[in-house]
């Protein structure tokens, strides 16, 4: 009899949903992810950057929204879940508190 034993690869981690985005100043975004964790991305790097420079402008990035469980803009413009997850910082509230 055999086992296979299946280990995640170090730097993959579980694909988790955006289910909540809050757009800051200075092009930062507040995340909630389905597992309750809330986190912190700058998006200012990207700004000059294709696809993102199609939402550089205050006006344009506010338009944030959820969809397929990412960050989604008006035109189609989006922001692949495990960058903003591995990319953000954990914001101190949720630090031990229950979502």
């Amino acid at each position: 009899m055999f086992w296979l034993v299946i280990c995640p690869l170090k730097g993959l981690g579980m694909l988790l949903d955006v289910i909540d985005v809050q757009v800051m100043p200075k092009y930062v975004l507040e995340l909630k992810f389905e597992n309750g964790e809330r986190r912190r991305f700058d998006m200012a790097p990207f700004m000059d950057e294709k696809p993102w420079t199609r939402i550089k402008g205050a006006e344009v990035f506010a338009q944030a929204y959820c969809h397929l469980g990412t960050v989604t803009w008006p035109g189609n413009v989006d922001i692949d879940p495990e960058t903003l997850y591995e990319r953000s910082i954990p914001l101190e509230s949720h630090q031990g508190k229950a979502a």
